[in-house]
Order: structure tokens, then sequence, then C-alpha cells
């Protein structure tokens, strides 16, 4: 049973670092999503290999379950992402304004354009 659980994270955490590799290689993912992935999935199978580095971490930082400690890592790990998210998301969004607003100051200089030209349109008139 112990050995299944052992067998267990270390293939999670070989997945979880194949899947982030591949999905960066393929070019799903940006280098700068990927780290905190890479660090989440080095941490899972640091942990998974050597179950005793989890143990000591608990007990130097007073975690009665080490169980525990690696949920807290977790979470923090998923709110470092989440802020990571929310931050391009943020850029992203003030970009598409900038550009929107650019764009409908452009339709508009277009149109005042086309009203001026249009009896010029017409040829050359003798």
């Amino acid at each position: 049973m112990i050995l299944t659980r052992y067998l267990v994270g270390i293939v999670g955490a070989l997945l979880i670092l194949i899947v982030v590799i591949e999905l960066l290689r393929r070019g799903r993912l940006r280098e700068r999503h990927t780290i905190w992935w890479l660090i989440a999935g080095t941490l899972s199978l640091l942990f998974a290999l050597f179950p005793s580095i989890l143990e000591g971490a608990a007990r130097i930082l007073g975690i009665d379950v080490p169980v525990n400690l690696v949920f807290f890592v977790s979470i923090v790990v998923l709110f470092l992402v989440c802020i990571q998210q929310a931050t391009e998301l943020t850029q992203a969004e003030e970009k598409t304004r900038t550009l929107a607003e650019r764009v409908a100051l452009l339709e508009d200089r277009v149109g005042e354009l086309e009203q001026r030209g249009a009896p010029s349109d017409r040829g050359p008139q003798g």
C-alpha cells in the first residue's frame, strides 16, 4: 500500500512535468506561464521521490501532518498563478481598450477624409 502511494506520487508529478513541457513545446503555453507549473511539478517530484524531505520540512515549520504542507504549498502556488493571470488579464484589457480607441479614432478620421474627398473623386471637370 505504501509502495502504491509512492508510485502514484511519482507518476503524478512526472505527468504534471510532461504535460507542462509538452504544452510549452507545442506553443500552447508561454514561458512566463510555465514557471509556476514547473515549480509545482518539480516540488511534487522531489517530495514523491524523497518523502523524508517533506516530513523534515513539515517538522521544521511546525506542521504535524506533512500532507497539510503539500496542501498549503499547492494553495500558495495556485494563488501565485491566479495573481499572475489576473495581472496579465488586466494588461491585456488595457491594451485592448487602447487599441479599440485608436481604431475608433482612425475610423472617424477615414470617414472625414472620405467625405472631404468625395467631390474630388469625380475626376477633373472642365
